[in-house]
């Protein structure tokens, strides 16, 4: 938060554009910049049997300078 950086898990579908679109939507902020990557489920084992946790994707958000989300805040 102190680089006005936010992250989120977001759906593995949606585009760029799309989060960016949403995030103004929902917070009433000016988004900068999105960056994603797709995280991959961790092995996990429970006894003797093997799994996978889920996939999904994070999406990373810079908000202009003086921006902020308040949710986050308190």
């Amino acid at each position: 938060m102190e680089e006005n950086k936010y992250s989120f898990e977001v759906l593995r579908d949606a585009s760029k554009p799309q989060i960016k679109h949403a995030i103004e939507a929902i917070f009433n902020v000016s988004v900068t910049r999105v960056h994603t990557m797709n995280v991959r489920g961790k092995l996990r084992r429970r006894g003797r049997e093997f799994g996978y946790t889920r996939d999904w994707k994070k999406a990373i958000v810079t908000l202009a300078p003086g921006e902020r989300i308040e949710i986050f805040e308190s």
